[in-house]
């Protein structure tokens, strides 16, 4: 039963997530993040709308948002824009929405990118507000923290201080960072995962669109379906496979009521704040575990707030605000995300209770909306573009330890 239930949940959700992909990768080749730079460079209230509305979209996760916003506030961007942008991204795009069709209902696919988009602008005021527009900092004494530096490869960084930014904007870190990996693989074997996992969250920030501008429309396109199948998957199989398994384990042990005693109310939406801080989530991971907490009773408006809540709260953005923007900024930044996150919980509680709008994981009428030839070879390509990114978290030749040791 439990491995029939993640087979319907993983092949409900294989065309959407398909579909997310490719939208996403035509993104990556087809808006440059040079242009971006340039439309967030003002102040105000238009600024920040413009911000959350160009992040919104955008295939950018918790880990990938970090080194582009920084690079947005070192290239001009206000603080006040940067916040706006590092909300928005994470908490919604393209993949996330296709998925939570599927798996939330159609309301939910509609509301999540709007309750993004408003928790950016909030944040986005709230850290203007007490923001002189000061000249922007460009001191490198220090690297930025972002999702490629590791222990190590801080510690390589340090060294060379003149030459720091973040970490995917200096091709002097780059190589301290491989020549780092490279001496740490002949030590422990662990350098080729840490270089990978690094070298993947640059890629995802790397202006390709503005690199390949000059080539054929043809070609764009075939290096934005590489980018998805490639850069995109491997940043969401680990955490989505365990979204999926965690959905398909509430539908099949939890009783759908187990949690309804406090499921509903802002008690609820406030443990669901509390879980969602430390998580370090994207939005397209993050709900599968939505559907699967709305399965054991949970209220819409807290599961709303657990997927706005988790991609934009982890531990590793506070780190960069903080320290990018400053301690008050953080305030505001927190403010406005966690403060929107609790409205708009309550609000689509009351839309819900009120208008009876539909939240439940679309589960067998995929197949009726889809002819099953699609949803079927939909599921067998993610498959393999997912084994794939498994087969290369694997040590290299580990299948030969068994037989030597």
């Amino acid at each position: 039963m439990l491995f029939t239930n993640f087979i319907d949940l993983f092949l409900d959700s294989a065309p959407w997530l398909l579909l997310g992909l490719v939208l996403a990768g035509m993104l990556k080749m087809f808006v440059p993040m040079a242009w971006m730079e340039k439309q967030l460079g003002g102040s105000g209230f238009k600024t920040i709308v413009k911000a959350a509305v160009l992040g919104a979209p955008l295939p950018l996760c918790s880990c990938g948002v970090i080194p582009a916003a920084v690079g947005l506030r070192r290239s001009g961007a206000s603080k006040a824009a940067t916040t706006s942008f590092l909300v928005s991204t994470p908490e919604t795009g393209v993949d996330s929405v296709t998925v939570s069709y599927v798996l939330l209902g159609p309301f939910m696919a509609i509301v999540r990118p709007i309750a993004a988009v408003a928790s950016a602008i909030v944040a986005g005021l709230l850290v203007g507000r007490d923001d002189p527009e000061a000249p922007i900092k460009t001191d490198s004494s220090q690297p930025s923290s972002s999702c490629c530096s590791s222990k190590k490869i801080k510690a390589t960084v340090n060294t060379a201080p003149e030459k720091a930014s973040s970490c995917c904007s200096s091709s002097q870190v780059k190589n301290d960072v491989v020549q780092s990996a490279s001496d740490n693989r002949t030590k422990d074997g662990q350098g080729a995962d840490e270089h990978a996992e690094s070298e993947s969250c640059c890629e995802s920030t790397k202006d390709v669109a503005t690199e390949f501008k000059g080539t054929s429309v043809i070609n764009r396109i075939g290096k934005g379906l590489h980018y998805a199948a490639t850069d995109l998957v491997r940043d969401t199989t680990i955490w989505l496979l365990v979204g999926l398994f965690f959905a398909a384990l509430v539908q099949t042990y939890v009783p759908a009521d187990f949690m309804a005693k406090w499921g509903d109310g802002i008690l609820a939406m406030l443990v669901m704040v509390l879980i969602s801080i430390p998580m370090y989530i994207c939005a397209t991971a993050s709900t599968p575990i939505a559907a699967g907490l709305l399965l054991a009773g949970v209220s819409p408006g807290a599961v709303l707030v657990f997927m706005l809540a988790g991609p934009a709260t982890n531990i590793a953005t506070l780190g960069v605000v903080a320290k990018e923007l400053g301690k008050r900024a953080l305030l505001g930044y927190l403010g406005g995300v966690l403060g929107v996150a609790l409205v708009s919980g309550v609000l689509v509680n009351y839309l819900v209770d009120t208008f009876g709008f539909e939240v439940m994981p679309q589960i067998g009428e995929q197949h009726n909306l889809l002819p099953s030839s699609i949803v079927y070879t939909s599921g067998v390509v993610l498959m393999i573009l997912m084994g794939k990114v498994l087969l290369e978290k694997l040590p290299k030749n580990w299948w030969r330890k068994d037989c030597c040791s």
